[in-house]
């Protein structure tokens, strides 16, 4: 009789890699040490996985605030190869990205996830809590549909020298995925109005937290979110 490997429960490592990928600010940096017991206690990761993610924290709280941040910016602000929000690699600037954001946006939210207004749901640390919600099989299984573009994203990483690619690595084998060699075309910086699709400006969704007020996660129901993989020359995302 065939046996199935047991999928690590990863709901506080998923957090504490969703943190990791935020802006490094005050209240990030003030709660490594928790983060890093948090992932140390849960052993989602291997030891091999676990020790890089350490070396980043450990990086982080060793280095001046102000070269933490503008390191991060450097990062993932200034090209497309290395952005945090999966829609950029999926859609790029083409019609097919609001209505996708539309349809995941809808997807937290039957899963009981709002955003606040200035969120996007495309972004990989949203994606992340949203993951952190669900049971074992169904987290795994989201971090499998979007592992292409983990893939992707940890060989920018890499090839910036990113010590972020560590987080985008620990994904990729939370994933139960191995990594593959990606080959990348010349990065191409960001239009400076990527961040607010037109498709959100001034657009009130019905369950959004107001202003101000902090993004909840109520107790999910499992709805996990579909993310196509990529077939052809271009990709699709359904909720």
């Amino acid at each position: 009789m065939a046996l199935f490997a047991t999928i690590p429960n990863a709901t506080r490592t998923l957090r504490v890699l969703a943190r990791l990928l935020s802006y490094p600010d005050e209240a990030t940096r003030a709660h490594l040490d928790e983060m890093s017991t948090a992932l140390s206690s849960e052993a989602a990761l291997s030891a091999t996985r676990l020790a890089e993610v350490q070396a980043l924290m450990n990086a982080i709280a060793s280095t001046s605030p102000l070269e933490v941040e503008a390191e991060y910016v450097e990062l993932f602000d200034r090209g497309r190869a290395t952005s945090l929000h999966l829609f950029e690699h999926v859609h790029g600037d083409s019609r097919d990205r609001g209505p996708a954001m539309v349809d995941l946006l809808q997807s937290y939210e039957r899963a009981g996830l709002y955003l606040a207004p200035h969120e996007l749901p495309d972004y990989l640390p949203v994606v992340l809590e949203f993951a952190s919600t669900q049971p074992p099989r169904e987290a795994r299984a989201l971090l499998a549909e979007i592992a292409h573009l983990l893939n992707a994203l940890f060989a920018a990483l890499r090839k910036r020298h990113g010590a972020y690619a560590s987080v985008i690595g620990a994904l990729i084998e939370l994933a139960g995925e191995e990594q593959q060699a990606v080959n990348l075309g010349p990065d191409e910086a960001l239009d400076a109005s990527w961040e607010e699709p037109p498709v959100f400006g001034g657009c009130s969704v019905l369950g959004q937290a107001r202003p101000g007020q902090e993004r909840t996660i109520p107790q999910a129901i499992p709805q996990p979110i579909h993310i196509v993989r990529k077939t052809s020359a271009s990709e699709g995302v359904q909720a």
